[in-house]
């Protein structure tokens, strides 16, 4: 399996507060099954992003834990006014391996006012927008259709492991299944943190995914559209939504 939103380097941001701390996600991580982790710490308000620093990092944990684990790196991405400004600058720092997918954060009680604008000026500089989450975020939850409308327009959608096996409650958990049913769900991911309530794992996720859709289903969230992500390539599955005037296809699905 491939984690393309983790936040494991050492003290970056809310993540693991030392390598040894990181190496115990890593050995996680490998533990699990999967092959290959993006770091993405963040950059808001709240933590800088200063791009030699995460790479210094990464390069210190690749070094401990050799071959055994594919370690990238890229950033979960704030909207906010000096971000977008630094993205104008040096896209690149910000991306998925440094190709051309950004993971999109917003507040998981609000979103950002120019949103749509936002997206768009990202798409503009020919990057990749991938929504982060949205099945965290209260205002989405209750408004599927602006969600539908950002990956008609070539947005994706990742949603957090964790979500699918109830972590994050049962509006989250709700809205995850039911929007991999309709098709709006790309790829999904750990946004681990650290060891205990937020760690690196993939494989309840990928298992339930795999026993409600089938093994095809999970392979595509888990496997083929991540590591196409991670190597810049066009993501394998993308299924095209109907047009927002159409009722959606409903699949039917259970909570675990």
């Amino acid at each position: 399996m491939v984690d393309v939103h983790c936040h494991i380097l050492p003290g970056l941001d809310d993540g693991p507060e030392n390598l040894e701390f990181s190496l115990e996600m890593a050995e996680s991580a490998i533990a699990e099954g999967i092959t290959h982790v993006v770091a993405t710490p963040h950059s808001n308000d709240e933590y800088h992003f200063d791009f030699e620093r995460v790479r210094e990092m990464r390069q210190q944990l690749q070094e401990k834990i050799g071959n055994r684990l594919t370690l990238a790196t890229g950033c979960d991405f704030h909207l906010n006014p000096e971000n977008l400004d630094a993205l104008r600058e040096d896209a690149a720092r910000f991306c998925i391996n440094q190709h051309d997918y950004l993971l999109v954060e917003f507040n998981e009680f609000a979103i950002p006012p120019a949103m749509d604008q936002a997206l768009h000026e990202i798409q503009l500089l020919g990057l990749r927008p991938v929504i982060t989450h949205p099945e965290r975020n209260a205002i989405l939850r209750t408004q599927e259709e602006r969600l539908a409308k950002w990956v008609r327009l070539g947005c994706y959608v990742q949603v957090t492991a964790g979500s699918l096996t109830g972590v994050f409650g049962p509006g989250a958990q709700k809205n995850a299944w039911k929007w991999i049913a309709d098709g709006l769900v790309h790829i999904v991911a750990s946004d681990a943190h650290n060891m205990r309530g937020r760690p690196l794992k993939l494989r309840a996720a990928f298992d339930v995914v795999r026993g409600q859709f089938g093994e095809e289903k999970a392979r595509a969230l888990f496997i083929e559209n991540p590591m196409a992500a991670f190597e810049g390539q066009e993501l394998p599955h993308a299924p095209e939504l109907p047009d927002e005037r159409d009722t959606p296809r409903r699949k039917r699905f259970f909570f675990f």
